[in-house]
């Protein structure tokens, strides 16, 4: 798959600019039966996933690929090609391609639901990839691609598949059906299962430098949203997203399209609320804040955590706030009450919490027993 090819002389428009590289040296006459992507969240693998689906099915005899011209690329655009099929939780299918109307009469239909449709808009979305949708996928790949060419199986994120499903698609990668392609993307590589990570090619999606993904997205909003940018907004959120560009960008338009239910937008509020409590180190109102955001996604709080203790050990050690650089008042007057043995063993307990952050406990209490841990810091 990285071999150069005719694909490194041309930019793809759909293609960020630090995803480029990797882009360029895709070789689709010899792509690899199974790809794992892996990368922090919201860098953009997930758009180069989609972007390479289609080119892997493109039907253009063009050496640059996708065309965007032939039949099969019309059919991947409004979400009806029969030969790809995309295992993402509910959370993430409004991501996928999908068009208001169909391209062919003849093409077969495939409803794709989202968040947004009628009947599940008062469900709360699924995050994990259902059981029954995998069996079936993998199930069908005894039956051969119906357009006679490639066939792509994308799954996101592949760490959160259920043991039985991961055991099923496990058989698929060890004996691959005859022209089956598996784009695999995961956000956190070690906990795919090792048996699948070894029978996959592994490709590590690389985040752009502050500079490249703020001039990235001084484009992309505008564009998106016909609205003014507010810098230094744009700013704060590129910092407390961990510099991932994706995920600011579907922020700011959640926000601009006032969507209250966006997870990522009440990931973001409720994380600026945990940060508000971190600053006040030693008189922070556990129980308050915890009631406040409970509700919230478990790891991207506490990803905002780690985050917040990361910048502070940077602090006490003479450095600079990386991730929260317009705390640096607060975190420089934390790292003088701080007591560092007590931080680092806030650090190991927070790992030691991720670990287990999907497990269905009763958050408040978690968030409670942390932020708890967290007040401890600070006394003596």
């Amino acid at each position: 798959m990285l071999n150069s090819s005719s694909q490194s002389e041309v930019t793809r428009p759909n293609i960020p600019p630090w995803l480029e590289p990797l882009w360029g040296s895709v070789d689709l006459n010899h792509f690899p039966h199974a790809v794992l992507f892996h990368g922090q969240p919201g860098i953009g693998k997930f758009e180069l996933a989609i972007e390479l689906a289609k080119a892997l099915l493109c039907e253009s005899t063009l050496s640059t690929k996708p065309c965007n011209s032939c039949e099969a690329c019309h059919w991947f655009d409004s979400g009806n090609h029969p030969d790809f099929i995309a295992l993402v939780p509910e959370t993430h299918q409004k991501r996928l391609p999908r068009g208001d109307f169909d391209f062919d009469a003849e093409a077969p239909k495939k409803k794709i639901a989202s968040a947004d449709d009628d009947e599940t808009s008062d469900k709360k979305a699924k995050k994990n990839v259902a059981i029954e949708d995998t069996r079936k996928a993998i199930e069908g790949l005894s039956i051969g691609a119906h357009r006679g060419g490639n066939r792509v199986i994308l799954i996101y994120p592949l760490e959160s598949l259920r043991p039985d499903s991961a055991n099923t698609l496990l058989k698929s990668l060890e004996e691959p059906p005859a022209q089956t392609i598996f784009l695999l993307l995961a956000d956190r590589l070690e906990r795919v299962l090792p048996t699948i990570r070894s029978r996959c090619r592994l490709i590590a999606a690389p985040r752009p430098d502050r500079e490249t993904g703020l001039a990235w997205l001084r484009v992309q909003v505008p564009l998106a949203t016909g609205a003014k940018l507010n810098e230094d907004e744009l700013e704060s959120i590129y910092d407390e997203q961990g510099g991932a560009p994706f995920s600011v960008l579907n922020s700011l338009l959640a926000r601009h399209h006032q969507d209250d239910k966006d997870e990522l937008s009440i990931s973001i509020q409720a994380s600026r609320v945990l940060l508000q409590g971190l600053s006040q180190g030693g008189r922070i109102q556990s129980l308050g804040i915890a009631e406040k955001i409970h509700k919230s996604q478990m790891g991207p709080l506490l990803t905002s955590a780690q985050r917040w203790v990361a910048d502070l050990l940077a602090v006490i050690e003479g450095g600079n706030a990386r991730y929260f650089p317009k705390h640096q008042t607060h975190l420089l007057a934390l790292s003088k009450q701080a007591r560092l043995v007590k931080l680092l063993r806030f650090w190991k307990l927070l790992t030691i919490t991720r670990r287990h952050e999907n497990h269905p406990l009763a958050n408040r209490v978690q968030l409670e027993a942390l932020l708890s841990n967290y007040q401890q810091i600070f006394e003596d």
